[in-house]
């Protein structure tokens, strides 16, 4: 069964571990569905994989413009703890755990597919890296649950709740996502969606007479700030240089110079002034990768929603609702940051000294993702204040959960990292807890999760998403009011100076 193992290794981190790889193919299935010549096919698959390749290359963009900041914020605050790091955990896990975790991935694959074909839930899950990711973390659990010598057991229960865990999310997170995109061709296949639903709830909430971020009016002179990359850049000058100079007075210099290699205090400045520019750069080639695959996805997903899965939807990663808020994931960002350093003292004056939970430092890349999208999913429900508030509840929940997951963790030499986006805290420490009674019992409440969700999430389907319901619905009303008063106002402006021009004409 060696040779298997090598197959199903090399099709779960070659293949569906790349997700430009796994959109390519979806989308030259898509139009092979749709009867297209091979031209537009290969042409279509290329594109859509190339349109993903951008996003990853703007994604990495970003990644290294955030890291150093990162390793400086840290150095001049002192701060000590985990970061979760959902890639560094999965690569220690892939040593002991490889081979089981690529059948979990496999095989959920194949639950998903079947879940998707036969119940309401159309959702096909496409973002590879965190199918990866959660296939690794349910196999750890698992096998902390199980014990030895479960190893069939493992892989059947794993790839039985990551199926399930797939088509559930993007279900739940539904009804927010049709407002944003303002239609029902994509949904959200990410698993920081606890975070999501929660800022939308919470814009829901408080900003039920706000305005959205995307309506900022800016003075005569800040105009150029209603471009978003040159906004975005701006920001995250003023934050690199605060902390840059921040670091020359309070770290020794060679400390400080060695953070970006640089030789001396002009040049770390300088330094820190372009890492800032390449972020709102990487922002930028993301959007520009959104809408490449966008523009190629959506039209072939429709052939396989034909053949193979009547009626579904593509589960996307979450910078594809990127571009209908940009404000927003900027707002959502720094909110998010924000929430996790109060979430950080939260665990260090009280939950740390009581409960032992370990101190979950605020990795800038999970709350730029996570953060961003749950500031659009704030301002779909409540504008300015919604982004701000649903980016705040997103980093207090990506800091509180991981610390969580890590008592599930922790006995198999994890300690020292996590994953860290939200849905991997509360079903991991959902399903840890579960098995973590052994026995007969452990796989019956295992079996049990899986059948609640799917039950839950059939019903939510038919009764709230399929039934039309619009999260927001009254401030929408407010909007809308506030829009038309606002063309009343101008529309009197207009014809008042067209009357005064009249008048000023019949005089002559």
């Amino acid at each position: 069964m060696e040779w298997l193992v090598v197959v199903l290794n090399f099709i779960g981190q070659q293949i569906l571990n790349v997700p430009a790889y796994l959109i390519g193919i979806i989308t030259a299935i898509g139009l092979m569905a749709l009867k297209r010549n091979s031209g537009q096919v290969i042409g279509g698959a290329l594109k859509a994989a190339l349109g993903f390749l951008i996003l990853g290359a703007g994604a990495n963009v970003v990644v290294g413009s955030l890291d150093p900041l990162g390793q400086l914020i840290l150095a001049v605050t002192g701060a000590q703890g985990v970061i979760p790091t959902n890639e560094v955990i999965t690569a220690i896990a892939q040593d002991k755990f490889g081979a089981q975790s690529a059948y979990v991935l496999t095989l959920g694959f194949l639950v998903m597919l079947a879940l998707a074909r036969f119940t309401p839930l159309k959702y096909v899950f496409l973002t590879g890296h965190h199918m990866v990711f959660m296939a690794t973390m349910l196999t750890v659990v698992l096998s902390v649950g199980f014990g030895d010598g479960a190893s069939w057991l493992v892989v059947l229960i794993g790839a039985l709740l990551l199926g399930v865990i797939m088509v559930v999310m993007p279900a739940f997170v539904h009804p927010w996502t049709k407002k944003i995109t303002g239609n029902d061709t994509i949904a959200i296949g990410h698993f920081g969606t606890l975070g999501y639903i929660a800022a939308g709830a919470a814009g829901q909430v408080v900003g039920r007479n706000s305005k959205s971020t995307e309506d900022i009016k800016f003075p005569q002179g800040l105009k150029f700030l209603r471009d978003s990359m040159v906004a975005t850049s701006l920001s995250m000058v003023l934050i690199y240089m605060v902390f840059a100079i921040w670091g020359l007075i309070a770290l020794p210099m060679q400390e400080a110079l060695d953070i970006f290699g640089s030789a001396d205090a002009g040049a770390f400045i300088m330094a820190a002034f372009a890492q800032a520019l390449q972020f709102g750069v990487g922002v930028a080639v993301i959007l520009y990768g959104v809408r490449t695959v966008l523009g190629e996805l959506v039209p072939a997903f429709q052939g396989i929603a034909e053949k193979v899965v009547p009626g579904a939807r593509p589960a996307l990663d979450i910078p594809i609702v990127f571009p209908f808020g940009a404000n927003a994931v900027l707002i959502g960002f720094l909110s998010s940051f924000a929430g996790g350093l109060i979430a950080l003292g939260v665990l260090a004056v009280w939950l740390n000294p009581v409960f032992g939970l370990a101190l979950i430092l605020p990795g800038m890349v999970p709350h730029f993702f996570t953060g961003g999208g749950a500031g659009v999913y704030g301002n779909a429900t409540g504008g300015r204040l919604g982004a701000m508030i649903g980016g705040f509840v997103n980093g207090v929940i990506i800091t509180i959960l991981p610390a969580i997951l890590l008592l599930v963790l922790g006995d198999f030499g994890f300690a020292n990292s996590t994953f860290g986006d939200a849905d991997f805290g509360w079903f991991g420490t959902l399903v840890g807890v579960s098995v973590g009674v052994g026995g007969g019992l452990a796989v019956i409440l295992a079996i049990l999760i899986a059948v609640v969700l799917v039950g839950v999430a059939i019903v939510y389907q038919i009764r709230v998403v399929d039934k039309g319901w619009v999260p927001g619905a009254k401030r929408d009303v407010w909007i809308a009011a506030e829009k038309a008063a606002e063309k009343a106002v101008l529309d009197a402006e207009k014809a008042e100076r067209k009357a005064t021009k009249e008048a000023a004409a019949e005089a002559v």
